[in-house]
């Protein structure tokens, strides 16, 4: 097993001389699984191969539904994928689902390594609502240069008397960002890993996974919009640094089955116009616009009542909103995340950040935001395996 954030930020920006063989990153959602193969030649990330699956039918239920499966079913599944992906290798990394984890960036007095290593399990008592023994906790301290950019004033400075004097001093604090990770989440993914005879694994969180693949560098604030089937993950990053992330329990699954209910249709058929026709322009298609935008008007508010959130702590603005998920490449959802937004709204580009044939790139760029998060993973899996 592999989990380390202290080499994130690093890895957050891959340059020029991205070191390995060939790797497989794989992403394994509600809805369906998705992978991508890359390997090194010439300092660049080469896309060797991508696919995706449903797992609507490992489930008895219908194409775009969110499933809760077993471990056996997911390997069935991915096994499947594996094999008609036309995967040559087994050096793997894997994406940990946001549900499954939890990220917290808190601030503790600077008091050395040793010491900060045996404060922070105790401290995380504070933020993880389970039992220590049954997540595995890691942590990354900030570094200094992202104080450059907090706002002046956000808090009082702590002050300590002087022992025999009158006088206080300030007390010098960093800032950390803690990671906890449910150990049955691992377990279950170690599972899948020993049954497919997987090699030298490599677990991440998907938050680093989506925003690796999606950001490129740069200090301004980013918020990553990513709808997958079951719900919609918001994260908030400035200067590479994952600021502040938040869960929407609405995804788009919630779309199908609003317009499976509202047209009277099969849940099948809403899933097969969603994907068509989605928030079309066209009078014809009032009542599936209408639809649609109900779930939509919901996740929006949400997502900017967290924009208004960050804005106020810090006093700034966000550049723009990335999007990624299955959810964002439906027709129009740009547009209307545009106008909710009232910001620069861009559809993610995780196959940027490799080399693919040219006559693929149209198709890349349009199912590139489902992708983010198995790119990311990938990409971080090159990186690892030349250490």
């Amino acid at each position: 097993m592999a989990f380390s954030l202290k080499d994130f930020i690093t890895g957050l920006f891959p340059g020029k001389t991205l070191p390995g063989g060939s790797v497989v990153g794989i992403d394994i959602g509600a809805s369906a699984i998705k992978l991508v193969q890359l390997r090194k030649q010439g300092g660049r990330a080469i896309l060797e191969t991508y696919g995706e699956i449903a797992l609507g039918p490992y489930s008895g239920t219908e194409l775009g539904r969110a499933t809760n499966l077993p471990p056996e079913k997911i390997v069935e599944a991915l096994r499947d994928l594996l094999r008609e992906a036309n995967v040559t290798t087994k050096d793997v990394g894997i994406a940990i689902p946001l549900a499954s984890s939890l990220t917290s960036l808190i601030e503790l007095p600077d008091l050395g390594d040793k010491r900060m290593a045996e404060m922070i399990p105790i401290e995380a008592r504070r933020y993880i609502p389970v039992a220590i023994s049954e997540v595995t906790l890691d942590w990354w301290v900030i570094p200094k240069e992202d104080e450059m950019y907090a706002s002046p004033g956000d808090r009082p400075k702590p002050k300590e008397a002087i022992q025999g004097r009158g006088e206080e001093k300030p007390i010098k604090k960093v800032k950390v960002l803690l990671v906890a990770i449910l150990n049955d989440a691992l377990a279950k993914n170690k599972k899948i890993v020993t049954d497919l005879d997987l090699k030298n694994p490599l677990y991440e969180i998907e938050l680093f996974s989506t925003a690796r693949a999606s950001l490129d560098q740069g200090i301004e604030p980013v918020m990553i919009f990513d709808m997958g089937a079951g719900s919609t993950k918001l994260y908030l990053v400035e200067h590479g640094i994952i600021k502040d992330s938040h869960i929407i329990n609405r995804g788009s699954q919630d779309i199908t089955l609003s317009l499976s209910e509202s047209l009277r249709i099969p849940v099948e058929k809403a899933e097969e116009m969603k994907r068509t026709v989605g928030l079309s322009t066209d009078p014809l298609y009032r009542q599936v616009n209408d639809s649609i935008s109900l779930t939509l008007d919901y996740v929006f508010s949400e997502a900017n009542q967290m924009l208004l959130s960050y804005e106020k702590k810090y006093n700034r603005s966000i550049s723009k909103v990335l999007l990624c998920g299955g959810g964002a490449v439906m027709r129009g959802f740009a547009e209307a995340a545009k106008v909710h937004f009232q910001s620069e709204v861009i559809p993610a580009d995780p196959f940027g950040k490799t080399i693919a044939p040219a006559f693929l790139s149209p198709t890349l760029k349009q199912v590139g935001p489902e992708f983010a998060v198995a790119v990311g993973i990938a990409l971080r899996k090159l990186m690892n395996d030349n250490k």
